[in-house]
């Protein structure tokens, strides 16, 4: 596959991820978190405002071709 079509794909995909993302952690705040302080409001969106991050740079890792530390 080359690198214009995994990159077309992992734009996709990202797009996706983050939308789909968002909407579960927000609709956990609202239902789990509603009586919650507004510190603890602030730890669960600053936690998941981050933790999205992971899936992304693997899929960006995936999309540039990544293959390991290249031979000498």
């Amino acid at each position: 596959m080359s690198i214009r079509m995994k990159k077309l794909i992992g734009t996709v995909v990202m797009i996706i991820l983050v939308c789909l993302y968002a909407i579960f952690a927000t609709a956990y705040a609202s239902l789990y978190l509603a009586d919650s302080s507004g510190l603890t409001h602030l730890a669960f969106f600053s936690i998941s405002g981050l933790l999205w991050v992971v899936p992304a740079m693997l899929l960006i890792r995936w999309m540039e071709g990544y293959r390991g530390k290249p031979r000498p």
